[in-house]
């Protein structure tokens, strides 16, 4: 598939934004999915200054809302293809946890629905790597994950909402896909960084503004696998442009940088500014992390490094990704350029 209408659901999002100018630059028209009409425009400023009138001719929105069946029937007429981006992330574990996995899978549900009720059978879905390398009984070490690994949610020792909203959206998507015959196609990125198009940026780039600009007094001393956003974006059109991509699974995780390495990265680009460098002990952490709150989100990491396997999502974008740390030097430059630090105290 080289051209067509995509429907490009969460338009509006940090993967969102990016997958909606990567897909307008190699070709596509796009009906993006939006909440408001004030997030349409948002959208259509940040993509109007990487590409020309004619590319964002090609791009229309459409108000609904992830959790409600109106008017996706009428986001569906005409479709060729849909790229599912939408998902609810939140700073710290929610007491309800249904305030994420509902969306996650019950948004899931829908778009799949609807896409079988209007005809529309080419699919490429953003999961995470979440659904990939959790609840493998790893407390301690390093472990590599490839696209034949599955997250067992039985298995891990804390709940965590996103990887349960995650899996259990992705395992709904390809039940879909086996009974309704849909042509579908999931990329599983790590923790998302790189440029903001502007600033309504993701909580994933707190994880670089946080030890920038000091508002985070301490980090964790464990680390997380980074892709950069605009290899994420890049994989969602190769996937559409790949026929022998459908009915896979794609990893895209690039480096695993621990949050001390961050900050070091940070410090040597930004020698004036007061970069966090002190950490957090893992006892406090699993201490913290039985209350909820952030530190929830990030105990199932502790004490052990969650690697990734790139080989195949290279293949797929035909280059290596984007380094872990040039993503890190990306995010905080954009970060700076766009005013989202907090100001020195």
């Amino acid at each position: 598939m080289q051209s067509g209408l995509v429907l490009v659901t969460g338009a509006n999002g940090f993967v969102g934004k990016w997958t909606v100018l990567e897909l307008l630059r190699a070709g596509f028209s796009v009906r993006g999915t939006v909440r408001s009409e004030s997030r349409a425009e948002a959208v259509r400023a940040a993509v109007r200054a990487h590409v020309g009138e004619e590319a964002l001719s090609r791009l229309t929105f459409i108000r609904l809302d992830l959790m409600r069946d109106d008017r996706w029937a009428e986001a569906m007429a005409g479709i060729d293809a849909i790229v599912h981006v939408a998902a609810h992330l939140v700073d710290e574990e929610p007491k309800d946890m249904q305030v994420v996995v509902g969306p996650a899978l019950e948004g899931t549900e829908r778009v799949l629905r609807f896409a079988v009720t209007s005809g529309v059978k080419r699919i490429v879905m953003t999961s995470s790597v979440a659904t990939v390398g959790y609840g493998h009984g790893l407390v301690a070490g390093r472990q590599t994950y490839a696209e034949n690994d599955f997250t067992d949610l039985d298995g891990m020792y804390f709940s965590w909402a996103y990887c349960i909203g995650k899996t259990m959206a992705e395992q709904t998507a390809w039940a879909y896909a086996r009974n309704e015959d849909l042509a579908l196609t999931t990329i599983h990125p790590g923790a998302i960084l790189g440029p903001a198009l502007d600033a309504d940026v993701s909580t994933s780039l707190q994880m670089v503004s946080g030890v920038l600009d000091g508002s985070a007094p301490v980090m964790p001393s464990n680390g997380f696998s980074v892709v950069d956003v605009r290899d994420v974006a890049a994989m969602h059109v190769a996937a559409l442009q790949q026929p022998e991509t459908v009915g896979q699974r794609y990893l895209a995780a690039s480096d695993y940088i621990p949050f001390p390495q961050v900050g070091r990265i940070l410090a040597e680009a930004y020698p004036e500014r007061n970069i966090t460098q002190k950490t957090l002990p893992d006892w406090i952490i699993k201490l913290l992390a039985r209350f909820g709150g952030p530190m929830r989100q990030i105990i199932n990491d502790i004490g052990n490094e969650k690697h990734y396997s790139r080989d195949k999502g290279e293949a797929l974008l035909g280059r290596r990704f984007i380094s872990g740390k040039d993503a890190v030097l990306a995010t905080a430059a954009s970060l700076i350029r766009l005013g989202l630090l907090k100001p020195k105290v």
